[in-house]
């Protein structure tokens, strides 16, 4: 039994939600079963929860709302910096659940999923030392208060970094939480509800309860009391979530799809451009719903790029992710296994060139949800594998013969959630990116930035998360008329 089960089992928490600041058994009678994607084997089996656990809640971050949302910005940012403190403390757990439940190489793990999820922390916690909750805009006050209940629904791709990046800022506004993590990857998440109660976060102010979308999400988006919806997943999942939300006409912020490109401009340094391209589509496993998963180049070095990204894999080491040598681990389920393959076949039944990867496992492996990284070449922007998202490490290599067919390539996809452009004229990359319709774009492969919103345009969404934009998100709009006569 690996370590993060044993502790979450000894501690009494595997067969338990977090509700209003208690350890609580479920009503739901449901189960699944959690599995390990690099063995196939059954880790353990969590509880899923139902309509009448989404009540009790919901009632208990109703009930807490009111004390939490007076308390004073310092008192919000000293509760933060504890939990901020005690995920820092328990990274090498967290790692360990997150190879465990998703496969993430625990070097990874170590160094990016943990320490950027307490980031979102330390950000929320950051801005509330200057935020300007009340401005004032000739005799009007415009304050900004907390919008109250806040349903949270997470995926399993980046799951504790997408749970702090939503709790965190709704902490911070004053809101309180009910958390829904996926299924498929809970153990971080109880660990981070076990944070939240080591850092002394009053009583139902954040709630967990795990469940299936159709259960659980469903009831959370369509419940009166829940005042704001915030969920990362599927386009597919985003609609019913904001289906189920309209009747109550609640807020629903939504980052959902991608299939983001990454330009390189004619005068890009191509060894600058595509290697960390290659490294960016597939990072985690290309499981990013921003993943720069179009590479979109000219024709005239299409077999420069190919020589550059074929190089680029041969580096990558798919294997056990709890090695220390692993650079990429198993994709995250035995689903997303199935997709990935299905869309490979298409890119090859299609006429996409394949010049790395394909299909099956990598050599050596006979079980777990090992995918080999994939690089098809020559893609055309009508094929499927240029469209559709595919949430693996698969990267479609378009040829342009014009700038402006560049842009246009870009553009030709109902996503809009990242984009990269690659460049040395620096007043041509900055043109560039103002054309791209995307809530995004990175230009040279900067450095993460966790103030910079971010979200989506079109079918990858609405609202943003990160830095100021994402607390606000969590905030209404007051006006107060004479405030200042």
């Amino acid at each position: 039994m690996n370590s993060p089960v044993r502790h979450l089992m000894q501690a009494g928490r595997l067969d338990r939600f977090f509700i209003d600041g208690e350890w609580t058994m479920p009503e739901g009678t449901g189960r699944v079963a959690v599995v390990c994607p690099s063995t196939e084997d059954t880790l353990c089996e969590i509880p899923l929860g139902n309509a009448r656990d989404v009540d009790r809640a919901v009632e208990a971050a109703r009930k807490a709302f009111a004390g939490w949302s007076a308390t004073s910005p310092q008192e919000r940012a000293t509760l933060l910096d504890r939990v901020h403190t005690l995920m820092l403390e328990r990274v090498e757990l967290f790692a360990m659940a997150l190879a465990t439940e998703m496969g993430a190489p625990i070097s990874y793990a170590r160094a990016a999923h943990v320490p950027l999820a307490a980031e979102h922390i330390r950000v929320a916690r950051d801005n509330l030392a200057s935020y300007p909750f009340r401005i004032q805009r000739g005799a009007t006050a415009v304050v900004r208060e907390p919008i109250g209940v806040c349903a949270l629904i997470t995926p399993w791709n980046w799951p504790i970094y997408q749970i702090t990046a939503k709790v965190g800022p709704a902490l911070a506004a004053g809101c309180t939480v009910v958390v829904k993590p996926s299924e498929l990857s809970p153990l971080s998440a109880l660990l981070f509800a076990e944070v939240i109660a080591d850092a002394g976060v009053p009583a139902g102010v954040f709630n967990l309860v795990s469940g299936t979308g159709e259960e659980v999400g469903t009831s959370l988006a369509s419940h009166p009391q829940v005042d704001m919806v915030s969920i990362t997943g599927s386009t597919r999942a985003g609609v019913l979530v904001a289906q189920a939300a309209a009747p109550s006409v609640k807020r629903v912020a939504q980052e959902l799809g991608g299939k983001s490109p990454n330009v390189v401009l004619p005068d890009a340094d191509l060894p600058r451009a595509v290697s960390p391209g290659v490294a960016a589509a597939f990072r985690n496993m290309g499981q990013s719903c921003s993943a720069p998963t179009r590479l979109i180049v000219p024709r005239s070095v299409l077999h420069r790029v190919e020589e550059l990204a074929l190089a680029a894999t041969q580096r990558m080491i798919v294997g056990d992710p709890f090695a220390e040598t692993t650079t990429h681990g198993p994709l995250a389920n035995r689903a997303q296994f199935g997709r990935v393959q299905k869309m490979i076949e298409a890119g090859i039944d299609e006429g996409a060139e394949l010049i790395a990867g394909g299909r099956g496992r990598p050599a050596g492996f006979t079980s777990g949800f090992y995918a080999r990284p994939t690089i098809f070449s020559d893609v055309r922007t009508d094929m499927t594998i240029a469209q559709e998202e595919i949430f693996g490490p698969v990267l479609a290599i378009l040829p342009y013969d014009s700038v402006e067919e560049a842009i246009a390539i870009a553009n030709d996809t109902v996503y809009g959630l990242g984009a990269h452009i690659q460049g040395t004229d620096k007043a041509l990359v900055r043109a560039v990116a103002a054309r791209i319709r995307s809530g995004q774009v990175h230009l040279n492969y900067p450095a993460w930035d966790p103030q910079a919103p971010f979200g989506g345009y079109k079918q990858s969404g609405n609202g943003r998360e990160y830095g100021i934009e994402g607390m606000e998100e969590y905030m209404e709009v007051k006006s107060i008329l004479g405030y200042y006569d």
